[in-house]
């Protein structure tokens, strides 16, 4: 479904990503693990067209989407759930996720993709007046993802989802992303808690200095010895 193949990204003079090439297939939960500073939220950033790739290609369902503008990218089905959530604390619950169905993809179908929303998450409909901004960091990221789904996403990509959040709020939303692969949904896993996205993973790439320096099977990582080492201290 996605393929990204030798893309380069600098910042100014600082090469950020260094011929990363890695492949996403339909229905598969792929992760990319990596220490901070690796690259992996660059990596994010280009695919959803937020950075413009010096070099590379990315191609989604066959079309080349490098360099397009990420409204455009995310009409096309490439949805993100970004690293701290980024929710519209000002707006209601209802409001933050009725723009998530604001490009054109997903109006016509936005009211019924609502009711979907509500059952997966019945805290939101409990709450849909509460301004996003008073809500706790966990009933935020379930809005983050509910808004995501709202623009009828084919991929969805997770920057870091657990971050900053307690343990059982932590389990409750790899929970939530088991059971929207589950449902045939492409996720691709950027995730600071190494052993869990590999556990659930199909697949997996390590990250390092913005280079792409191992790739296998979630379970072959996780019991790589290179890797057990460097990110689970084992």
């Amino acid at each position: 479904m996605l393929t990204v193949r030798d893309l380069d990204l600098y910042y100014g003079d600082a090469q950020a990503l260094d011929r990363v090439s890695l492949e996403v297939p339909k229905g598969a939960i792929v992760a990319i693990v990596g220490a901070n500073g690796a690259g992996k939220s660059s990596l994010i950033r280009t695919i959803a067209g937020i950075e413009v790739p010096r070099s590379g290609s990315i191609t989604f369902n066959g079309e080349p989407i490098a360099g397009l503008s990420s409204h455009v990218i995310c009409d096309r089905g490439i949805g993100q759930v970004a690293e701290g959530r980024q929710v519209f604390p000002s707006l209601t619950v209802l409001e933050n996720l009725e723009m998530g169905a604001m490009i054109p993809r997903a109006r016509k179908e936005a009211k019924r993709r609502l009711e979907e929303v509500f059952a997966l998450f019945a805290r939101l409909k409990e709450r849909r007046s509460q301004l996003a901004g008073t809500m706790s960091g966990g009933e935020q990221q379930m809005l983050a993802i509910g808004r995501c789904l709202m623009g009828a996403p084919e991929l969805i990509m997770f920057d870091e989802p657990s971050l900053g959040l307690a343990p059982l709020v932590v389990q409750e939303v790899l929970r939530t992303i088991h059971l929207l692969n589950g449902r045939g949904m492409t996720i691709l896993l950027v995730e600071q808690n190494v052993a869990v996205s590999l556990k659930i993973s199909s697949r997996a790439y390590v990250l390092e200095n913005g280079r792409i320096v191992m790739s296998g099977t979630g379970g072959e990582l996780l019991h790589n010895d290179r890797v057990r080492q460097a990110y689970l201290g084992l």
